[in-house]
């Protein structure tokens, strides 16, 4: 097994080898001569990220005291709600537990996020679980999100948006004397939901850094026994010279969850919005009865090791090495279970009595390994911006079971199943912006963008779905180009640009599906055009998209008995859309930004195997249904975001308000199975108060989360079944989100 892992590995191992060679070679190369002026005019900082992006309207960046004016503890995708065509949902109702997000109604399994350059996304899963790390944003320098497929990144493609983002300092923040070196943060809310974070930022002698932070966020979440206890950290140690940086960080957390992910029904929405099935089971005695360990538990540790070098006056270089552990489980109780779904013999009490169900207590265990290096060259000069990089990556992730009878007690924990995942991954680019005129104030841009990326990736074991053998051998090679074109002229902007892009399966797409829906890789052409006006007091902007896709994996409306979204590959569909956006800023003391989404998104010709039963509920046969041109399920055809900001004499106030349209649960466009449209306003004040300048900094915070208290749903998914006679049944299920939710806090900086 080993020597078939290394073999398999030969071609990130030499790209490895290569890059350490360039490090090496480049370092010698430096000289203490190297100036950091070219013809009059000062170069950028040396920056361990450095990503070379086409100019465009479709970003939204973000610095670090931008990003958490409104964290109270709140996954990070909640923090970007304001982002156009953004939408955020989460399990427990707050953003607290599990949260997730998508973006044109791409999934959040499609959407490429790194730190620091470092992919972010499990490898397996492709996702990314906010909770292992609570209050990233806390530790973030910057964010950049990247709506459409955007610039070649390293990790799976971008098939929705990429969301970039940065721990290290800034060279505004390096040259800061000024900037708060302790922080003490605290804030409290309904629903007992508490956060505490302290964090430090020492500039020691020598131009070396220290930074720190942990945090602390609890809530019993709005739904019943949604709690989450969670855990976090970062910390760096850097040396920040005027030709080297080097970086040691790491980050993590400690997760525990109760289940939430299992959605409920209308009816029990009209009865109690904050009902939560998870963990539900008939006891000996006939009594509904709630298990009380129907928890998650996870633990996730990143450290990254980073280098950004001056080669010359018009060249640096980045290259960084990485690894994330990850382990833990989440025990569940699953009533009413046959004893053959755990590969089980029936209970016999006595020769006349066979017993083919219990109640069973299950722990499935993941443990995975995750490491590689990230490099990039980069020249910088007036005509023209080249970048030159690529990364080496191999993950190991371990998958197994263990089951008990929690009824009859005639099992002892044992194992029921175990599989393990290798992913081996490669990929070189290279992109380059040309300035074929470059004036002061009028600019025409070209832009370039070529990457190979290779992927092996191979499952062994048995699969935890149904026990069955699981191999999968999978060798993927994707080139994705891309190519643009920018006019800016006093204000004016116009540009254009294409990108192609590929990316493979996720092992979810393996192992949950069926004999009909064997995942193939996908294939998304990506089209923007936009202008954009930017004056003294405002700027607008509109941008138009066709991303017209070759075997989408579309979300079905199915979920796993994990949360996990169920997809199936479908031959053609497509998302198109207009993006407005603006920001009027008519006084120092206020400002308006407001964004809007409108889009159309199809499937065409949409078929999808259909469970039919007879009158008394036996499955007799599954037909391949055809649907037509329908809408993908959980694409909003309209998303508004309006934000007022008044900022006065040490008091700042933001009123956001986010409407989204209907969305249907699944792709039959069935009216039985939909998202109602809703509309969030919240409420975040500060104040800092007026203290002498040699006293510590205090800020206060009030925030007031669904003001007019809508009672709506941002997800949820949908079963459904046809009849004989040809009748359809639909069992569409949701997750409430939290009404009014105040909280409140302060901030102590020295």
């Amino acid at each position: 097994m080993l020597l078939k892992k290394m073999k398999n590995c030969i071609f990130y191992r030499a790209l490895g080898a290569v890059c350490a060679l360039a490090q090496v070679s480049f370092a010698l190369a430096q000289t203490s001569s190297d100036t950091l002026l070219i013809q009059g005019r000062d170069i950028p900082e040396v920056n361990v990220v450095a990503r070379l992006e086409q100019p465009t309207d479709t970003h939204k960046k973000l610095s670090g005291e931008e990003l958490n004016r409104e964290n109270t503890g709140q996954n990070l995708p909640f923090l970007l709600q304001s982002t156009p065509s953004l939408v955020a949902t989460s399990d427990d109702g707050l953003g607290i537990g599990y949260t997730y997000f998508r973006v044109r109604g791409t999934d959040h399994t499609r959407i490429n996020m790194t730190v620091n350059e470092v992919p972010l996304n499990d490898a397996e899963s492709q996702t990314v679980f906010w909770v292992n790390m609570t209050d990233m944003a806390s530790s973030l320098s910057s964010l950049n999100v990247q709506r459409g497929v955007g610039t070649s990144t390293n990790g799976s493609s971008s098939f929705g948006a990429s969301i970039n983002m940065t721990t290290l300092p800034t060279q505004k923040m390096l040259n800061d004397s000024a900037l708060a070196h302790v922080q003490l943060q605290f804030n409290g809310g309904m629903y007992n939901t508490f956060r505490e974070r302290v964090s430090a930022q020492v500039q020691l002698p020598k131009n070396f850094r220290i930074e720190a932070r942990f945090s602390k966020v609890n809530s019993d979440g709005y739904l019943y026994r949604a709690a989450s206890d969670l855990f976090s950290y970062h910390g760096s140690v850097g040396y920040y010279g005027k030709n080297t940086n080097v970086t040691l960080s790491a980050f993590g957390g400690t997760e525990k969850t109760y289940m939430a992910w299992d959605g409920v029904s209308m009816e029990n929405l009209l009865t109690d919005r904050r009902y939560n099935p998870a963990g539900e089971y008939i006891d000996k005695d006939g009594n509904i009865a709630y298990y009380p360990n129907q928890n998650d538990n996870y633990k996730q540790q990143h450290f990254q090791l980073h280098l950004a070098q001056r080669l010359a006056p018009k060249w640096t270089l980045n290259a960084t090495l990485h690894y994330t552990h990850g382990g833990g489980y989440y025990e569940q109780i699953k009533s009413d279970k046959k004893y053959a779904s755990f590969g089980l013999e029936n209970y016999k009490p006595n020769d006349s009595t066979v017993i083919k169900r219990s109640n069973f207590i299950r722990y499935k265990h993941l443990d995975n390994h995750y490491y590689g290096g990230v490099f990039s060259v980069n020249y910088r000069s007036e005509p023209a911006d080249l970048t030159i990089g690529g990364a080496g990556s191999h993950y190991m992730g371990e998958h197994w079971g263990l089951v008990t009878d929690a009824l009859y007690q005639t099992v002892s924990v044992q194992e029921y199943y175990r599989s393990n995942g290798t992913k081996a991954e490669g990929n070189i680019y290279a992109k380059a912006n040309w300035r074929i005129i470059n004036q002061a104030k009028r600019r025409l841009t070209l832009y370039g963008d070529m990457q190979y990326r290779y992927i092996y990736y191979r499952l062994d074991g048995i699969n935890d779905e149904d026990l069955q053998p699981l191999t999968v051998t999978r060798h993927y090679h994707f080139f994705n180009p891309k190519a643009g074109i920018t006019y800016e002229d006093h204000g004016h902007q116009v540009y254009f640009n294409f990108a192609l892009a590929n990316r493979e399966p996720s092992r979810k797409n393996f192992t949950e599906a069926g004999e009909h829906d064997i995942p193939r890789p996908e294939r998304l052409y990506d089209y923007e055009l936009g202008y954009t006006y930017s004056g003294k007091r405002w700027h607008a902007g509109v941008n138009l998209y066709f991303m017209d896709y070759k075997n989408q994996l579309v979300l079905t409306g199915k979920y796993s008995d994990t949360g996990a979204y169920l997809t199936r590959n479908v031959d053609k569909s497509f998302r198109a859309g207009v993006e407005l956006s603006g920001t009027w800023h008519p006084t120092s003391w206020f400002q308006w930004e407001a964004n809007l989404t409108l889009s159309r998104n199809r499937i065409l010709d949409y078929t999808d195997w259909v469970s039919v039963y007879d009158a008394n509920w036996e499955e007799i046969r599954q037909d391949e249904v055809n649907f037509g041109n329908v809408t993908i399920a959980f694409s909003p055809s309209v998303v508004f975001n309006n934000t007022f900001t008044f900022d006065y004499a040490g008091f700042r106030a933001d009123i956001q308000t986010l409407a989204v349209s209907k969305q249907y649960l699944d792709n039959s466009m069935s009216e039985e199975a939909v998202l109602k449209p809703y509309t969030v306003t919240n409420l975040t004040l500060h104040y800092t108060l007026p203290l002498p300048a040699k006293w510590p900094e205090i800020e206060l915070m009030a925030q007031a989360n669904n003001l007019f208290n809508s009672a709506y749903e941002s997800n949820g998914g949908n079963w459904f079944c046809q009849f004989e006679d040809g009748s359809r049944y639909y069992s569409p299920w949701y997750y409430a989100q939290a009404g009014i939710n105040v909280h409140g806090g302060f901030c102590i900086r020295w």
